[in-house]
């Protein structure tokens, strides 16, 4: 990257962190106001959220590029405060699914660099090749989408929240549904369903749709780095080294 345009990116950065910090805090007043002290508490969350960046370069000695530290700051504005507070993850029906994409990318990104700073390390005398790296890039950004969504399922059945949203399916295949027992799925389309003595639409899947949609996007968004990745390695001045977090010298 030119040296022109570091202090550029830098101040680009700056004026985001304190705008969304500006925007937080206007939203915690709001929230508290109105007495909703769990989502005050959440602005709260978000603003510690914030700090990450900054305590990844100082604690760990890893430098962040400004552009990867605009999108994550934008990660956690747009999940926290748009996503939840605002309900975007209702108004827009591809807003959770934007940023679990995006979240696949982004571990994709951090799973390489990790492996790419040992690679590149005098110290540590290893030479990766670039499939592994790749393959190990990939891995880690599957299970960290694994991972989330245990958290996701932890959350709506020990605290009775609704993290893995519903789908309202028509029918169901299942070797449950076989009156003779056999080994052979058999499916049922729904004329009716009623809950409580209340007629619905179809049937609640519980959250099997969303978690299935949410790691797919995750896995598109770790192929895509992958695939680019592949490039960088080829070529270290590839536009993917804004992504990409570096030890300091």
């Amino acid at each position: 990257m030119n040296s022109k345009n570091i202090p550029k990116n830098k101040n680009v950065k700056t004026i985001i962190y304190f705008i969304l910090r500006f925007l937080v805090i206007i939203c915690m007043i709001i929230q508290f106001s109105k007495g909703n002290y769990e989502n005050a508490i959440l602005c709260i969350l978000t603003l510690v959220l914030f700090m990450i960046p900054t305590i990844i370069d100082k604690k760990l000695n890893i430098k962040l590029p400004s552009t990867l530290e605009i999108i994550i700051l934008l990660f956690i504005f747009s999940a926290e405060i748009l996503g939840e507070i605002n309900e975007y993850y209702l108004k827009f029906e591809n807003w959770d699914t934007l940023l679990h994409t995006l979240n696949g990318f982004l571990m994709g990104a951090i799973g390489f660099a990790m492996i790419d700073i040992l690679n590149s390390n005098n110290k540590i005398h290893i030479s990766l090749s670039p499939i592994f790296v790749i393959l190990v890039a990939f891995c880690f950004s599957m299970t960290i989408g694994v991972i989330w969504e245990f958290f996701e399922f932890g959350m709506d059945y020990l605290f009775l929240t609704d993290m893995q949203k519903d789908t309202i399916i028509s029918n169901i295949t299942s070797t449950l549904l076989n009156e003779e027992n056999f080994n052979q799925p058999k499916t049922i389309n729904f004329e009716s369903v009623v809950i409580n003595s209340k007629p619905w639409v179809g049937y609640i899947d519980i959250g099997l749709y969303d978690t299935m949609k949410d790691l797919f996007v995750n896995f598109i968004g770790a192929l895509i780095f992958s695939i680019t990745g592949l490039f960088y390695i080829k070529d270290k001045t590839h536009l993917l080294k804004r992504f990409l977090p570096t030890k300091k010298l």
